[in-house]
């Protein structure tokens, strides 16, 4: 009868036990089991590409989400967010007013972090130079032919600067790289303006074209003689020397986090679309910019599930908050305090049937 009993006993336990269990909530390690089924898409600018493969990678580590990442240029991504064919872009040129007008639906811009164009080259010795934004300009026109022009030597006196040909090397594809670059070039002279203009594919006075920061880091390496620009993280990781530009204050500012901060110490609009280039900041680096995320605002599109579009919206949120540890590493600055504030403003605007995901 005991042992009878006792068999009654567990058996009820057991019951218990199981039915316990059915009301537990998700483990961590069962609820990114679950996101491990999700793959997102996204497409666009190369300029922070190496920042966003350490972020994506860090996020699949943490979440189990897959985030497949095509660094095909802010054109490309442009495109690929039009054609709905991606779940977010990525563009290191914000979309003016004819653009977005063009867009199927209202485009949400989300800054993730600030970069830097940078003057790199290559000639014998690889000195520091001094370039005056009068001498850039008058290069990329094709003014300025030759590294022993008057200007160039007389700016960098200690330097030995070759007698040979400067060969421009710029971007072949649409690219928020360009389009900063020609920003600022439109900036600082009328007659780059008026003739050539900024946007994120240009009609060059002279040059060749490579395509990515990745192709024109390494067709500058390859070309003695060559000049051209490319995001920070590529010259440095290439080990090319990098300008010093004069800015508007008149000193000569290298590209490093603090200048590139400094430069985006303005007021940030509501929509997150600014030009930061030739900033009134005295310390400021003249080519620096925010990149960003594009959304579309309304995520209930094309038959996307809601689940997913909650994914793609926690991943940006991710990116930067608690993802913002890794820009200064790969040397990009993180998004000042104002800028913040707008990226959560503007991250809770994104909906799903008109219902918000934060």
């Amino acid at each position: 009868m005991k042992t009878i009993r006792l068999v009654y006993i567990l058996a009820i336990v057991a019951f218990v036990g199981v039915l316990s269990s059915a009301f537990l909530p998700i483990s961590r390690s069962e609820s990114k089991s679950q996101a491990s089924d999700v793959e997102l898409l996204g497409a666009g600018a190369s300029f922070p590409y190496p920042l966003y493969s350490k972020m994506f990678s860090e996020y699949n580590i943490k979440t189990g989400v897959k985030i497949n990442y095509q660094s095909i240029g802010s054109g490309g991504g442009i495109k690929q967010l039009m054609s709905k064919t991606v779940d977010f872009g990525a563009s290191d040129a914000f979309l003016n007013d004819e653009d977005m007008s063009k867009m199927p639906a209202t485009v949400v811009h989300i800054p993730t972090c600030l970069g830097a164009d940078v003057i790199t080259y290559n000639i014998p010795g690889d000195p520091t130079l001094k370039f005056t934004p009068d001498i850039v300009v008058d290069i990329f026109l094709g003014k300025i032919i030759n590294w022993n022009d008057a200007r160039i030597k007389q700016l960098n006196p200690s330097a030995k600067i070759p007698d040979m040909p400067i060969s421009i090397v710029h971007r072949s594809d649409g690219s928020g790289t360009t389009f900063i670059f020609t920003d600022y070039l439109s900036k600082i002279s009328e007659e780059w303006k008026n003739k050539v203009g900024h946007k994120t594919s240009v009609d060059w006075p002279i040059g060749i074209g490579a395509k990515g920061n990745e192709g024109v880091s390494g067709m500058i390496k390859q070309t003695p003689g060559a000049l051209g620009y490319v995001e920070l993280i590529y010259a440095l990781q290439n080990k090319m020397p990098v300008g010093l530009l004069q800015n508007k204050s008149g000193k000569y500012v290298e590209a490093s986090i603090k200048s590139v901060t400094a430069a985006a110490n303005i007021a940030i609009p509501a929509d997150a679309r600014v030009s930061i280039t030739n900033t009134d900041a005295p310390d400021g680096y003249p080519i620096s910019s925010f990149t960003w995320i594009l959304l579309y605002k309304e995520q209930n599109y094309d038959s996307r599930s809601e689940a997913k579009a909650k994914e793609v919206v926690k991943l940006v949120w991710w990116m930067t908050h608690e993802a913002q540890k890794f820009t200064a590493p790969l040397i990009y600055a993180p998004l000042p305090t104002e800028a913040l504030k707008v990226v959560e403003t503007n991250l809770k605007s994104i909906v799903f049937n008109g219902n918000s995901m934060l």
